[in-house]
């Protein structure tokens, strides 16, 4: 916050009523020289009334099936006012505010008060973490500030929110607040020389974070572009600009409704609140509400955009473009673009891809079924993207463990019942634990809560167990298992694929030396396997089977920390799929042989051939057929303890001997779940599905006794 208090130079308003400080504060604008110290009291903007927060305080949470329990402190430590980490589940607010809120919040914004271009923090965006870096968001032509409207709660706990608020008739030239946003740009580079800085550019907001990188390629700049309005000059509304200049006043009323459907979708925009788990029927009523209450909120749209402060944008936005494409060479900054396949304003998704091969540190992320005003629609968590890309940092290098932000419930909800909803309905998991005593119950109560653990076990094929697992300890123990995956998944081809960016969300981390070192140190829950890729693409007839490297090249490590080594073992991937297709048939076709080994041809290895079969395994993806689905299992070994124990693991047949211990104890949980599972009355999804329409939830369908 010392860009914002007592700081010289940088041009902030605080928008914040609550929790007033008690200190002075500087306000400064574009075009004008340092304000008078002004009272915090007297702070505000426009004279605008702070827009309050409206969640409902519960002390339930329901996750889901009409299972409830106590929220969790999402502050784990708070000190000096700072928010010092973030509890798995937190509260991320998405969905407690509405396209409504954002109408509310422009109405006294917009009264022309003859002041120039301003930054404000929204009120919602407090109590960030400790080190956070500082978040710009450049808005597109409405120019209030207000997009990220939906996203305040959530980028106010990993960043420092600051909007940036161009009143209605402010005439600015394009120069003018590229210089006005790098200005504050360099300023806080000047305080935090080692922290990045993000700018959320949404469609006209889009061009200004590109002119403000391209001008400045020593500052380390993360630019997320929203619909990126540089290709505005391909719009298919190109034919409309004329006649929208030459329409007279007494017809501009009904502009704003032909804008409101070209650029977003308002079917969108109302389902932000609706509850995915509701009935049809509940969802279509809702939405019917959201509707009707959003549409008398368009006719605001003329007073955010009057017909000559439209006028002037339009010609603002053509010499954004110009200005911007002609710089694009000199952009060095990292870059996310976001791209709507909806968009009806500009060519979005032709843009992206111009904008991934003409940027040197670029990654696109597509929503097919979203308009242009993406930020204010159903369907994007904005941090969530952020994070599933690995775009969030607090230094000059991303550190998986320090920097990693724990899924929110939102998140958790979201994956569970959009994502894995027919996998986690189909696979009907049970975890099974083992005491101290050796005695097996159901649940998690054997694994320790505190760490570091270390999870370690059998990959099922393509992991199907994962998602499970994960969920699991997150709803139970509320305990974040970080899984150790291929850096494959991280910095090869593979590494840019959407569908990989839950992994990420959910603490997956690319499995080094480095990186297990810094998890068991921060005392965490690791999830290890030691047969890899080499186990979850196993050939046909090896279910089951593990596949270790010949060294024990997890145990001293964690006994050099004192973890405790959990084995597990997981069963039920052929009671849902049938291996059709494995590596061996695969290579014998030509054309497919020929992809796989070139894909792989530049893949990152992590062994050399003396870690025996598990070395180097070819990623592919084999043919699988789905069966009448079955039930998976989960058995989590009685811990081993190491702690204490680190000077005589240090000996190289100790550890050998723990370490086929350890790999015994799988084998033995891997038949004893096989046996076992013949004993479940359940095990079929049909008599599940006839248990949970009579009884219960799908969490709670009986399974055989241990």
């Amino acid at each position: 916050m010392t860009s914002v208090i007592g700081f010289p130079g940088p041009h902030f308003c605080v928008l914040n009523s609550e929790n007033k400080p008690r200190f002075q504060v500087q306000v400064r604008s574009l075009g004008s020289k340092d304000s008078p110290v002004l009272s915090s009291d007297s702070v505000s903007v426009n004279g605008a009334s702070v827009i309050e927060e409206r969640e409902e305080r519960r002390s339930l949470i329901d996750e889901g099936n009409g299972w409830l329990r106590h929220k969790v402190n999402e502050e784990k430590r708070v000190k000096d006012g700072v928010l010092e980490s973030l509890e798995p589940l937190w509260d991320d607010g998405y969905g407690t505010v509405t396209v409504k809120d954002y109408f509310d919040a422009t109405k006294e914004m917009i009264k022309p008060d003859g002041g120039p271009p301003r930054w404000f923090c929204p009120v919602a965006c407090k109590a960030p973490l400790k080190d956070s870096p500082i978040l710009f968001f450049l808005p597109g032509l409405d120019g209030t500030g207000w997009g990220l409207i939906l996203h305040h709660k959530a980028l106010g706990k990993a960043f420092e929110v600051r909007c940036l608020h161009i009143p209605i008739n402010d005439r600015t030239p394009f120069e003018g607040l590229v210089k006005f946003v790098e200005e504050t740009i360099r300023l806080e580079h000047a305080s935090s020389p080692n922290k990045p800085i993000y700018l959320v550019g949404d469609s006209f907001g889009g061009c200004l974070s590109l002119a403000v990188a391209a001008r400045n390629p020593t500052i380390d700049l993360v630019l997320i572009l929203v619909n990126s309005a540089s290709s505005i000059e391909r719009s298919q509304l190109q034919p409309l600009f004329p006649i929208l200049e030459a329409i007279p006043d007494e017809l501009h009323t009904a502009i704003p409704y032909l804008l409101s459907f070209v650029m977003g979708d308002p079917t969108k925009m109302a389902m932000v609140n609706i509850e995915s788990r509701l009935p049809p029927s509940l969802k279509l009523t809702q939405l019917s509400r959201n509707l009707t209450a959003l549409l008398p909120c368009l006719s605001s749209l003329a007073d955010i955009i009057p017909r000559a402060t439209l006028l002037w944008k339009l010609k603002l936005l053509k010499s954004a473009a110009a200005y911007a494409n002609s710089r694009l060479h000199a952009v060095k900054a990292e870059v996310l673009v976001l791209a709507s396949g909806k968009d009806n304003m500009v060519p979005s998704r032709d843009e992206a891809q111009r904008l991934m091969s003409s940027l040197q540190n670029c990654t696109v992320r597509h929503f097919n079924d979203n308009g242009h005003t993406l930020l204010l629609e159903d369907g994007i968590n904005l941090l969530t993207v952020i994070k599933g890309t690995c775009k969030y940092r607090r230094s000059r290098k991303r550190d998986y463990v320090s920097d990693f932000l724990p899924p929110s419930m939102s998140e958790l909800k979201y994956t569970s019942d959009e994502v894995f909803g027919l996998l986690r309905l189909a696979t009907g998991s049970v975890m099974f634990s083992t005491l101290e005593d050796g005695k097996i119950v159901r649940g998690l109560a054997g694994v320790p809560h505190e760490g570091p653990v270390l999870i370690v076990g059998y990959h099922n094929l393509m992991g199907l167990e994962l998602n499970s697992l994960v969920e699991e300890f997150l709803r139970e123990k509320n305990i974040m298992v970080r899984g150790a995956a291929h850096p494959e998944l991280f910095w090869g081809k593979s590494g840019s694929s959407a569908s990989l960016d839950l992994l990420k969300v959910f603490g997956a981390v690319p499995v080094t030396a480095k990186n297990l070192f810094k998890l068991l140190s921060s005392k965490s829950h690791v999830l290890l396997y030691p047969g890899g890729a080499r186990e979850a693409l196993h050939f046909k007839g090896e279910e089951y089977k593990l596949f270790w490297p010949n060294q024990p090249e997890f145990v001293r490590m964690a006994a050099r920390f004192g973890a405790t080594i959990v084995p597990f073992a997981a069963v039920g991937e052929d009671d849902v799929l049938e291996l059709v297709f494995d590596y061996n048939d695969i290579k014998k076709i030509p054309v497919i042989s020929d992809y796989i080994k070139e894909s792989n041809r530049d893949a990152i290895r992590l062994r050399d051939e003396t870690s025996g079969e598990v070395a180097n395994v070819d990623l592919f993806f084999p043919g699988v057929l789905p069966k009448l689905p079955g039930r998976f299992y989960h058995l989590f070994g009685k811990p081993i303890v190491t702690k204490g124990k680190k000077e005589i693991l240090k000996d190289k047949e100790n550890a050998n001997k723990l370490y086929l211990e350890i790999q015994s104890d799988i084998e033995n949980s891997l038949a004893y779940l096989l046996k076992k599972r013949e004993e479940d009355p359940y095990r079929s999804i049909i008599d599940r599905t006839a248990y949970r329409a009579i009884y219960s939830p799908i969490h709670e369908v009986p399974t055989f006794e241990p």
